[in-house]
């Protein structure tokens, strides 16, 4: 994608004509896991009569007048925040239905027993009744879930502790309710993930505006390379140890219902452990296609040891009239650095 040299935001939707008028600055965060995407938007209150009635449901189109301007989807204010000298007012919004009434409990605790069922089933199920549309990957769908317990957790927290065990995530994106494994939740959610390719300018200096600085993390290098977790085996009234990857094993503390349960545990954790062997965060000019759970490509005009694919855990965009449209993006490694 070429971008331009014009930064643009626009926002649609409730009460649109007002938000651009007076919009000050912007913040749009796109997470991967468990996070629901955030918008935040900081608008002028000088001169009108009244704190200003916002609500409803509001959109975000950024870009580049040259190039065109990106949908990144639409949001649901949850929070304003007025503020005195200067005198302003902050809109929180989030990609999920969330409602501060929650008719149907989605932030509720429960405690329950699940099983025999499957993963999918489980997860249509809990979703389906907070009015969600699921979306479960092929590969998890058919996992087979003995007896599982939900203990004081709401069903947010538990779907994402079971999407975790499988190394998957458990995600809301807008109306819908997704189960993938990473890099894969925006593609069932419909949106196209192209592969977003870096370069670092010649003259990469901070008043260049095609400047890049980033941080590489070395020491999330796994100190493990494998895993064991224990299940109770109630017939022969004795605990059971099951392994994955090999040695130095890291030792799981929490106890599986079945053999089947903690080697689908031990080998979600060794899949993390590899793919999190390194971190990095890049803060570069702001590009509309860098989406989490998409795919940035570092080039050869990169120092060696950074070059190769990673996969973006989270954006964060941000704009205002003083400063230009950037991104700060957090990525794990792929593959190909040296």
């Amino acid at each position: 994608m070429t971008l331009g040299f014009t930064p643009a935001v626009e926002i649609y939707g409730a009460n649109a004509a007002l938000l651009n008028e007076r919009l000050l600055s912007w913040q749009h965060i796109d997470a991967a896991g468990i996070e629901s995407d955030q918008l935040s938007l900081t608008i002028d209150l000088e001169g009108l009569p009244g704190l200003p009635s916002l609500d409803g449901k509001i959109g975000l189109l950024v870009g580049y007048r040259e190039s065109g301007l990106v949908d990144k989807g639409e949001f649901v204010i949850t929070r304003r925040t007025p503020t005195l000298f200067p005198l302003r007012l902050t809109l929180v919004a989030t990609a999920a239905p969330f409602s501060a009434r929650d008719e149907t409990g989605f932030k509720q605790r429960r405690s329950a027993s699940h099983g025999p069922t499957t993963l999918g089933a489980l997860f249509r199920q809990l979703t389906s009744r907070h009015g969600f549309s699921p979306r479960v990957a092929p590969d998890l769908a058919l996992i087979k879930i003995d007896h599982v317990d939900q203990s004081n957790e709401t069903d947010m927290g538990f779907l994402t502790r079971l999407a975790r065990t499988h190394d998957a995530v458990a995600k809301p994106v807008n109306e819908l309710y997704v189960l993938a494994r990473r890099g894969q939740a925006k593609s069932l959610s419909g949106k196209v993930l192209p592969n977003v390719r870096l370069s670092v300018t010649t003259n990469n200096r901070p008043d260049d505006h095609g400047f890049i600085s980033a941080t590489l993390d070395e020491t999330a290098r796994a100190k493990y390379q494998g895993c064991k977790m224990s299940w109770w085996d109630a017939a022969a009234g004795e605990e059971r140890i099951v392994e994955s990857g090999i040695a130095p094993f890291k030792t799981m503390r929490r106890r599986c219902q079945n053999a089947e349960e903690a080697r689908a545990a031990c080998e979600g954790e060794v899949r993390r452990m590899m793919r999190e062997m390194l971190k990095v965060t890049i803060s570069c000019p702001g590009d509309p296609a860098l989406c989490a759970e998409g795919l940035v490509v570092l080039d050869d005009s990169w120092p060696d040891f950074m070059r190769g694919h990673w996969s973006i855990d989270k954006v964060t965009a941000s704009g205002s009239r003083q400063n230009s449209y950037r991104c700060t993006l957090a990525a794990t490694c792929l593959g190909s650095t040296q």
